[in-house]
């Protein structure tokens, strides 16, 4: 791969190109995201997202951020762990899953200690050692420069801050061939039938496959200056959860 080019799914395009390209896919899909997440996963997704709020630490008072939000869920979370003297800023890239974000944290009569931001992960305009807890769910394999991301979120944290990353891993070698056969068969249908868009879910499982895999993102935390990086796996690691510190 050249400088100039980037990792869309299974396609090279201009690096230039690939934020308007994200940007257009989940354009398409906000409006049956949670719907989609629930037929996707079975559920599961709520499960991995519960395991993750167990995980931030967070205390009434405190702030958090929670980075490509979309429609609200580890924000909501993270909301009522903070509680009415804390504060939890919800950011997206992407305008339509960042409203339906607001609409969701609303009708669950969050209003009071939850902010909005139309952010980039890359530069994220916070002023450093803003946030007791960084979260990012299912967003990072979007982003086009992930190091940045990282780097981003790290200066964004309070020395003793936590960065939580809960995304899509590689699964047991014994889940391999029926996680394959489900992830470009069975997603591609639901995301025809039911959200008549089968590109975009084409797109989304193969964002899953060009994903680094649990110990090279435990070390691209570690390079962008994060200690004591661990990795949980979930669901026989279709998914994980990495966790690192700000000291």
């Amino acid at each position: 791969m050249s400088d100039s080019t980037t990792d869309f799914g299974y396609q090279q395009v201009p690096t230039a190109e690939k934020a308007a390209r994200v940007r257009a896919v989940f354009d398409s899909v906000a409006g049956n995201y949670d719907l989609m997440n629930d037929l996707m996963s079975a559920g599961a997704h709520r499960l991995w997202k519960r395991f993750t709020l167990s995980q931030t630490g967070l205390r009434p008072g405190q702030q958090a951020l929670d980075v490509a939000g979309g429609t609200g869920d580890l924000a909501a979370g993270m909301a009522q762990q903070v509680g009415a003297g804390g504060l939890v800023v919800l950011s997206d890239i992407n305008a339509a899953m960042l409203a339906v974000g607001r609409d969701a944290l609303t009708d669950r009569g969050l209003v009071g200690n939850v902010r909005y931001s139309l952010a980039n992960a890359e530069r994220l305009p916070f002023r450093d050692s803003a946030f007791d807890c960084v979260t990012i769910g299912f967003g990072l394999r979007n982003v086009t420069d992930k190091v940045a991301a990282l780097r981003s979120m790290t200066r964004v944290l309070k020395p003793g801050g936590q960065l939580l990353v809960l995304e899509f891993s590689r699964p047991a070698q014994a889940l391999k061939p029926l996680y394959d056969a489900y992830s470009f068969s069975v997603l591609p249908w639901l995301g025809k039938m039911v959200a008549k868009d089968e590109a975009s879910y084409r797109y989304l499982a193969e964002s899953i496959r060009r994903f680094p895999d649990q110990p090279t993102l435990l070390g691209m935390m570690q390079e962008a200056g994060l200690e004591n990086c661990r990795y949980h796996n979930l669901s026989g690691g279709i998914v994980a959860l990495h966790r690192g510190y700000r000291l």
